[in-house]
């Protein structure tokens, strides 16, 4: 009788064998070689790193990058599933994150409440935008990777010119708003700034893990992903659903802006939610998982480890910490190549197959 293999070396076998663990390591290989020209121990520089960012200074910042890092990611993510690229999650972060620090001035409702109406107003107004570019496509034919890019520069010259003019701090030559009133913020863990708005993420990560592993939705977005035109032959609403992933993109990245603002220090500041260059390390990282929902979380956490561990690998060995960012760059520049070497192999196997089957003479 035949045994079943456990599922657990069939998992550790996929992740030997994932492109993504063999480009990580590829690109910590690179980053050695970097290391070493610049007279740097790359151990050394190594371990700073990981020491940075999970150490007990370290993981504080961490998670706090994180924050952004991870719900940025899935937001990117839910519509790359279906092969949908959003470009402009900058415009529509900060369009939440103005949205909520606008909602937690000037409406009138008890600490609590404030908060919750300042996080469903940054969700909105991000969901609504990120729609316009699905609309700019499905209407007028506009290309959504060159609607989504364009419409978020519009959105960045409007909350800054909010936050320099209407919504300006009396008396500060800083382009923010006032500091949002007392009690109007996301609890904090502890003196950490690692603020709930940790646990919002994570639950919108956990329910994209579930949506598209056991709902008929996340079959057809999958499905739509893989081949659109089966999609459509099997009755996907290809343009409803472009408008449906896009403002669920845009809603979890104008989330993500609120949680900015309602957490330390608690207003809005021109240029501070996008300055870290958040919005592209999410989407390198939902791109480096081809979307899929754990590995999608899995990669912004490594990428935000790097990011912070990158400072303390300054610090300890005088290395810019330009160089984790070459790093996140090498990852992605080793996973298409190495996808694109597949992909010939297996066109050029294909290709053998037919032309074997076609000189092959039947026998009678």
């Amino acid at each position: 009788m035949a045994v079943d293999p456990s599922p657990a070396p069939t998992v550790v076998r996929r992740l030997l064998g994932s492109p993504a663990l063999h480009s990580v390591l590829a690109a910590v290989a690179v980053g050695a070689l970097f290391l070493l020209g610049t007279g740097a121990e790359p151990v050394g520089a190594y371990g700073s790193v990981v020491t940075g960012a999970l150490g007990p200074d370290g993981i504080g910042p961490t998670l706090t990058t994180g924050t952004s890092v991870l719900g940025l990611a899935v937001a990117l993510a839910v519509p790359l599933r279906a092969g949908l690229l959003n470009l402009g999650g900058d415009g529509q972060l900060v369009l939440g994150g103005i949205a909520a620090a606008a909602t937690g001035l000037y409406v009138p409702l008890p600490a609590p409440l404030a908060v919750a109406a300042a996080l469903l107003a940054g969700t909105v107004a991000g969901a609504a935008y990120a729609a316009l570019a699905a609309v700019c496509q499905n209407r007028f034919g506009v290309p959504l990777l060159v609607s989504s890019l364009l419409l978020g520069y519009p959105a960045l010259s409007f909350a800054s010119y909010l936050a320099r003019f209407p919504l300006k701090e009396d008396g500060s030559s800083l382009p923010q708003t006032r500091r949002l009133p007392d009690g109007v913020a996301l609890p904090a863990f502890g003196d950490s700034t690692v603020t709930v708005g940790l646990l919002l993420v994570l639950l919108a990560a956990g329910l994209f893990v579930f949506a598209d592993a056991r709902t008929g939705g996340g079959y057809e977005i999958r499905m739509t992903g893989l081949n659109p035109r089966f999609a459509a032959y099997a009755g996907v609403d290809r343009p409803r659903l472009t408008l449906r992933l896009m403002a669920l993109s845009g809603g979890l990245a104008g989330l993500v802006g609120a949680i900015g603002v309602l957490s330390f220090p608690y207003r809005f500041i021109d240029g501070a939610l996008t300055g870290a260059g958040h919005t592209w390390t999410a989407l390198t990282a939902a791109l480096l998982a081809s979307a899929a929902p754990l590995g999608t979380a899995l990669a912004a956490l490594f990428f935000a480890a790097l990011d912070v561990g990158g400072l303390a690998m300054e610090r300890a060995t005088e290395v810019p910490r330009e160089l984790t960012q070459v790093l996140q760059a090498v990852v992605i520049v080793f996973l298409a190549a190495r996808l694109r070497f597949t992909w010939r192999r297996a066109r050029r196997s294909g290709g053998a197959a037919e032309s074997h089957d076609k000189t092959e003479v039947p026998s009678r």
